[in-house]
């Protein structure tokens, strides 16, 4: 394995921190959490620069990118924000539009996106009583005369009330908790039974959240996306590419801390002596250092694997529990060298903490991490 960056992965890097030098603040970012969304001047120049459309194939204007180059890109914006933005997984979103949409529903989501920069459509898979276990997904799409009715509730739904378009995941005809049929559905969010609440996330408040209650919704059955009762099989392609973004955003959220605590132990004078020269402080720095190149190796690896056709079903699931957790520790420690100015909002590292936290849930949780990697463990050891 080679690390090095190649010469055009070096010149898409510096092009970004240049758009981000250029178009963002600190004080913008502040505005984009507490207002939920990022600016339409910023989203729009994000998708213009070409970064919005890496991976996408070329003939819907995509940039030929690897998952490799992707992450990198994604742990950069990380980085250069301390924040969590939705830009690199809306393109994400619409690689799988490509991929499985029609031809109309492909240009009605590209059209919005291109217009915009932001999320053409919000992504509903969760319940309440179905969040790791999708399976037991009780929201049902019923035909009927001619058309399909939607009956259920989402929730954890990103971008809720605010996409034109859902993107819906439900049972084929009944909610009987052994039938695995399961179809995905597109339609226009304003479409009448359809209503969201708002949840309020503690960090990662760049983009809306919701709750989504679908009474009765008719659809025309043309607004199915993909094969008829592969819905989660669809999902289920890209969950181990959107667990290491998932990585790469928490790992940038981790550097962004470093960055930030060390730049702030060498300038703090305490007892006359700067922060960083503390032995128990010096100590905290090589232990954050440590896990943030033990992230980043196992997390390039990784992708690595997947760019060279090999299997990272277990090495995704290990790399989403270690990195999750790990880059919240980071985090952790970041603010604990500020001490009591890193529990305020006058610093990154406090944000960075909260949305670092948040990347632990999303994805997949610690504890099915552990569940899918100990199977593909048991496998790679059975002799």
């Amino acid at each position: 394995m080679n690390f090095n960056l190649t010469e055009e992965q070096e010149l898409l890097l510096d092009s970004l921190r240049e758009l981000v030098a250029r178009e963002v603040t600190e004080e913008d970012i502040k505005r984009w959490y507490e207002e939920h969304a990022v600016s339409d001047k910023f989203s729009k120049a994000f998708v213009e620069a070409g970064f919005g459309f890496l991976g996408i194939p070329e003939e819907y204007g995509g940039t030929p990118a690897d998952i490799t180059t992707i992450m990198l890109v994604a742990e950069e914006l990380t980085r250069l924000t301390a924040g969590t933005f939705p830009f690199l997984s809306n393109c994400l979103n619409m690689y799988d539009m490509v991929e499985f949409g029609t031809a109309e529903q492909i240009k009605m989501t590209m059209d919005v996106y291109n217009k915009t920069g932001k999320a053409a459509f919000l992504l509903a898979i969760s319940e309440p009583q179905a969040g790791s276990d999708n399976m037991a997904m009780t929201t049902t799409a019923v035909k009927k005369n001619g058309k399909v009715y939607l009956n259920g509730t989402k929730t954890w739904v990103t971008h809720g009330g605010v996409a034109p378009y859902s993107l819906v995941v439900a049972k084929d005809e009944n909610s009987d908790l052994d039938n695995k049929n399961m179809s995905m559905w597109l339609f226009p969010s304003d479409t009448p039974g359809v209503k969201f609440a708002p949840l309020h996330k503690i960090g990662q408040t760049t983009t809306n959240f919701a709750e989504m209650y679908l009474d009765n919704v008719e659809i025309d059955e043309n607004c199915m996306v993909g094969i008829p009762g592969k819905g989660f099989f669809q999902l289920m392609k890209n969950f181990e590419v959107e667990r290491l973004l998932i990585c790469a955003f928490s790992l940038g959220l981790a550097q962004a801390s470093m960055d930030d605590a060390a730049a702030y132990a060498n300038q703090r004078t305490q007892f006359g002596k700067k922060i960083g020269s503390f032995q128990m402080i010096s100590d905290m720095l090589c232990e954050m250092e440590i896990n943030i190149k033990n992230m980043r190796n196992l997390l390039y690896e990784t992708a690595w694997r997947h760019d060279n056709g090999m299997s990272i079903r277990l090495e995704s699931a290990l790399a989403k529990k270690y990195i999750g957790k790990t880059a919240t520790k980071v985090c952790s420690d970041a603010m604990q060298i500020f001490g009591g100015l890193g529990y305020t909002t006058e610093t990154r590292v406090s944000r960075a903490w909260k949305d670092a936290r948040g990347w632990e849930f999303a994805g997949g949780t610690e504890q099915i991490m552990t569940h899918v990697a100990g199977r593909e463990i048991l496998k790679k050891y059975t002799k």
